[in-house]
């Protein structure tokens, strides 16, 4: 009888501390349920307030956006939470954000996990709160359009480790974004702000259930579906490199580049540094100083992107399909063109065939982009050109700006209005070099991958 008991007491206690590590396991709360404490206020006068286990965001007018921000910060982790929004108010949940004296006068600023119940229903997004915009819009990923539940409560996961991040919305793969800019930094929820409408007073967003994960955080990672979009300086990610993309630029040489009609690399007019291929500024001519550079190689179906970085007033261009033909131009190598422009202070953003069709990142003369958002001047900003057979798309910073189709009648249309309409079959060449112009204004480039696409 007492081996009995003995034996019923030892399985009691290993019950006991079997349940107490499942209560402890690697979460950590953040929020107690009960009131504000770890938390700190920057910025607006929203109210943040604390009932039946919710932290409750009120809108206030006439102040700007207010964030509930941890006293601590973390870099590595895995955070989960549960939101329920009024579908009027735009929010958003920080990570590594930063509130500096000396940026802004302590703006909150960095990384932002998107709450969009707007009809965009972006949620789950990423984007880069007071400093670049958007990192991971859903153009990358239009799968994942909608997830957030009207009215209802949605749980978030969110994966930081190292330069990754990864999102998720009940369940739905959203975001995969890789980005170096900032390693650590604390969580914030956001209450945006409503201007001085009355209507917009006392709009309530809801958050509970907020845990994470910051102890042998890559144990606990889940792999995503998400189309991977990288801002990695000069290399690929892991799923970049399985996908098949490969580097046309390393960061040091021109291995791969020429001087387009010529063999080798310019002697001037270019340089590299500072991880970057750089052309000049000279007079502001069109490829009279050290000539535009094409790739060695051809492509023909290609998922190309780049980095690009202009400066007051700069005028360039990467051009596609590049067949280097005896075309009777001195000026640039004649090609399809995603227009590199500063559009305020360039007079050539006024012009072209089509209004705005030489603005920045247009489809050079033809087709103006649309829906931009430009990081700025002295920024780095990413440009995509996807040729699929016959179809073509144009992206500023993850943003789908166009769209068209080579050699259908609309297109050749448009050719016949611009100044290519002396070239024979203007951009339908089966296969040609990738282009970067010298227009005599300093550019600077980064981080050129492409990947091969297959259409047998």
């Amino acid at each position: 009888m007492k081996k009995l008991r003995f034996v019923a007491g030892i399985l009691l206690l290993a019950l006991l501390v079997s349940c107490n590590n499942q209560t402890k396991g690697p979460w950590v709360e953040l929020f107690n349920g009960k009131n504000l404490d770890g938390w700190v206020q920057r910025n607006g006068e929203a109210l943040y307030e604390v009932e039946d286990g919710v932290i409750i965001g009120r809108t206030v007018l006439n102040t700007p956006n207010s964030f509930l921000c941890t006293e601590e910060n973390y870099g590595d982790f895995i955070l989960e939470y549960e939101v329920k929004v009024d579908p009027s108010l735009n929010s958003g949940v920080q990570i590594r954000s930063e509130s500096k004296s000396d940026y802004r006068d302590g703006r909150v600023h960095g990384y932002q996990v998107e709450i969009d119940p707007s009809d965009r229903a972006w949620s789950g997004g990423i984007y880069d709160e007071a400093r670049r915009g958007w990192l991971y819009p859903l153009d990358l990923n239009p799968d994942a359009v909608g997830a957030l539940k009207q009215n209802e409560w949605n749980k978030f996961r969110v994966e930081c480790v190292g330069s990754h991040i990864k999102t998720y919305l009940n369940g739905v793969d959203v975001s995969n974004l890789y980005d170096e800019m900032t390693a650590e930094g604390f969580i914030a929820l956001q209450v945006h702000s409503v201007g001085s409408d009355p209507e917009k007073e006392g709009i309530e967003v809801m958050w509970r259930n907020i845990r994470i994960i910051t102890e042998n955080v890559e144990q606990y990672e889940t792999e995503s579906m998400a189309p991977v979009f990288s801002r990695l300086v000069n290399k690929l990610s892991p799923e970049e490199e399985a996908a098949g993309f490969k580097l046309l630029f390393d960061g040091n040489s021109s291995d791969g580049w020429r001087n387009a009609y010529r063999e080798t690399f310019p002697e001037q007019g270019w340089v590299i540094e500072d991880g970057a291929i750089t052309v000049l500024a000279s007079d502001g001519a069109e490829s009279q100083n050290g000539g535009d550079i094409v790739t060695e190689e051809e492509y023909s179906d290609f998922d190309f992107q780049l980095e690009f970085k202009i400066t007051e007033g700069a005028n360039s261009g990467i051009k596609y399909f590049v067949t280097e033909k005896e075309e009777n131009n001195n000026m640039s190598a004649i090609g399809l063109e995603y227009q590199i422009l500063d559009d305020k202070n360039h007079p050539d953003a006024k012009l072209g065939n089509h209004e705005g069709s030489r603005t920045l990142a247009s489809l050079y003369d033809l087709i103006k982009a649309e829906n931009k958002r430009f990081y700025g001047i002295g920024v780095w900003n990413s440009a995509r050109i996807v040729s699929d057979g016959s179809h073509v798309e144009h992206y500023l910073n993850g943003i789908k700006v166009l769209e068209y189709e080579r050699g259908s009648d609309q297109f050749r249309k448009l050719v016949e209005e611009s100044k290519y309409k002396k070239w024979e079959d203007f951009g339908e060449a089966e296969s040609g070099h990738l282009l970067l112009q010298d227009h005599g204004d300093r550019v600077s480039y980064r981080s050129i991958k492409i990947k091969e696409l297959d259409n047998e």
